[in-house]
């Protein structure tokens, strides 16, 4: 396939991937103002966040199996990785619009850290979505060149959303 071919199957994405980068934090932002008088139970959050480690995981395997030239393990690691985040997406949306939020009771240097994560954390998981779907979609229209140039961008936002997922559920499991 030829590039101005790539460059023209990557177009075709174009539409679907801003309006997913746009609609899925502005619909997570709307459900928070949804509450259903259903409380799902606590063991939820510490569900998904060994969703999330378990994507730090698949992430750092799948990186390790593209340099060592195993693409095919590559690309199911991968596609193994998104339908973990969107697991967690959907398990995240469902607790918090059945339960209320958990408020953090440090204090002092372990509060300004906590909401540090919490924020990086947050903003990093709106920025990496159009990087995972953009990343993707060169994979899949086989634009492997472009598809590596922003894997070195969506690999560490990715991970470090992944991971901060998990500190911030290890920072406020205690105050549950």
């Amino acid at each position: 396939m030829s590039n101005q071919e790539n460059i023209s199957n990557d177009k075709k994405y174009d539409k679907l991937i801003v309006v997913l980068s746009i609609a899925i934090p502005l619909a997570v932002a709307a459900l928070f103002g949804i509450k259903v008088d259903y409380e799902l139970p606590v063991f939820l959050p510490p569900i998904y966040a060994c969703v999330n480690a378990i994507t730090a995981f698949v992430l750092v395997f799948a990186f390790i199996a593209i340099q060592n030239k195993k693409r095919k393990l590559h690309e199911c690691l991968m596609t193994f990785a998104i339908v973990l985040s969107v697991l967690f997406l959907l398990m995240y949306i469902a607790y918090h619009i059945t339960s209320d939020s958990t408020k953090f009771g440090g204090d002092g240097v372990e509060k300004y850290i906590y909401y540090f994560v919490l924020i990086t954390h947050i903003v990093m998981s709106i920025a990496v979505i159009p990087f995972v779907l953009i990343t993707y979609v060169r994979a899949i229209t086989n634009n492997i060149e472009k598809h590596k140039k922003i894997a070195k961008i969506t690999f560490p936002l990715w991970l470090y959303v992944a991971i901060t997922g998990v500190v911030v559920y290890m920072m406020i499991s205690p105050y549950y």
